[in-house]
């Protein structure tokens, strides 16, 4: 009884610490300037909206969450659909070269962005790609999957080879037999790599800084960076764009929390 109150007390402890920055970002989000320089730490005395109504409006966080979202979802997409058909091939097929091809999409998880981001950037300079969406969603898609295929395809080889093998004997083709049976029984480890690629669409910065430089094409990372510079004093107003930024993320975690630990306790099973 007693080693069950320290382990919640241990626990609630560390949900506080975890919690305390995101309470005290919102909190600041509704407070003027002059509120947060004489108590940080306090909750706002009335709601004030007008720092959320200023960056969505003149801050053009509306715009940014627009590109954010033309660019994320396409990404995402690409990723789940390449990475599920490649790692269930991989998974299940055996033909030559099957070896080479799975160490060399492991090989893209240990190159970093930095090491291609120079001759990418001529690349698509050379296609007429830099300064499109384009720009952003390719490289993304590409980076994406060598992540993706390893994480399905270490799901898919653990699966029961006797289930595609009933579909078969049912009179399903391979297509029906991928979609109708396996891909169902892999939704936890869609929805892990669901959350993963948009996280790491959403937040990227650095990709978005040399591959898009129009301002009508700046995603949300990159013009939080651009708000920040032009409303350094306003620290209330750089609360509001700080949490509108963290918002999408926060909700894509809470939807998909289940599955999400899910797929990783079975990639860790497995």
């Amino acid at each position: 009884m007693a080693s069950g109150i320290v382990k919640y007390a241990v626990l609630l402890f560390w949900l506080l610490v975890a919690l305390m920055p995101f309470i005290w970002m919102w909190s600041s989000a509704f407070k003027s300037s002059r509120e947060i320089f004489r108590d940080p730490f306090a909750l706002p005395t009335t709601i004030n909206i007008d720092n959320l109504i200023n960056a969505w409006t003149v801050g053009r966080f509306g715009n940014y969450i627009g590109n954010s979202i033309i660019i994320t979802i396409p990404t995402v997409l690409g990723v789940l659909v390449l990475a599920c058909l490649a790692g269930y091939g991989i998974a299940r097929y055996n033909f030559r070269g099957r070896t080479v091809i799975f160490y060399l999409f492991l090989l893209g998880i240990m190159v970093p962005f930095q090491s291609v981001m120079i001759p990418l950037y001529y690349n698509l300079r050379d296609y007429g790609l830099l300064g499109t969406y384009g720009a952003m969603i390719l490289p993304a898609v590409g980076l994406g999957l060598p992540f993706g295929i390893f994480l399905m395809q270490a799901f898919f080889r653990g699966l029961p080879e006797e289930l595609a093998d009933a579909a078969r004997v049912d009179g399903c083709n391979e297509f029906q037999t991928f979609g109708l049976v396996i891909l169902p029984l892999a939704r936890p480890a869609v929805s892990t790599l669901f959350v993963f690629q948009f996280m790491w669409t959403w937040n990227a910065f650095l990709m978005p800084l040399l591959y898009m430089q129009r301002e009508s094409l700046r995603p949300l990372p990159l013009g939080l960076m651009f708000f920040q510079g032009r409303y350094t004093s306003d620290y209330g107003m750089l609360a509001a764009g700080i949490s509108i930024a963290t918002l999408p993320v926060i909700l894509i975690y809470i939807l998909f929390q289940r599955q999400f630990i899910r797929g990783l306790t079975a990639g860790a099973l497995k």
